[in-house]
């Protein structure tokens, strides 16, 4: 899982439609090249729509070299108390055995540490986490091992 990137508040423009700041391009680009350089590659990639984390689902696309027809958006992942993004991995396809969600605080340091072995304080942003279980079908799925984070702090 990965939160999006740093976003910009300069722009007069809705929740929903805020871009990126320069140094959540930046940090985007570190935290995706160093997963690739580290994990599997995933089968899927999924999205919140919301414009910063589109971006930010895209520089990890890119450095996974995911195409497209494995990129997705879902709005489910716009949410922010992780009630809607467990349904969506509880309801991913048992095809995938490698999925990255791509999304928002508070959702997402709530699921990592509701589904992870490991405490995180806070899910920065452009930070990613590998959370490995060993389940046949997403639906069954509940606490996994927390196998990696790589946060932009971290790589500076």
């Amino acid at each position: 899982m990965v939160r999006h990137a740093k976003s910009s508040w300069s722009e007069n423009v809705g929740d929903h439609q805020r871009g990126l700041k320069e140094r959540g391009v930046n940090d985007a680009k570190l935290v995706s090249e160093k997963a690739a350089e580290t994990c599997k590659k995933p089968n899927k990639i999924i999205s919140s729509d919301a414009v910063r984390a589109k971006s930010t689902a895209t520089f990890f696309k890119d450095a996974f070299k995911i195409t497209d027809i494995d990129f997705s958006t879902n709005s489910e992942l716009y949410d922010f108390s992780g009630q809607n993004v467990m349904a969506v991995i509880k309801n991913l396809s048992d095809d995938l055995d490698i999925a990255m969600i791509v999304g928002h605080n508070h959702a997402f340091t709530f699921i990592a540490n509701m589904l992870g072995n490991e405490f995180i304080e806070n899910v920065p942003t452009s930070g990613f986490i590998q959370i490995d279980f060993d389940v046949a079908s997403w639906q069954n799925i509940s606490t996994g091992v927390t196998k990696l984070t790589i946060f932009p702090r971290d790589l500076k």
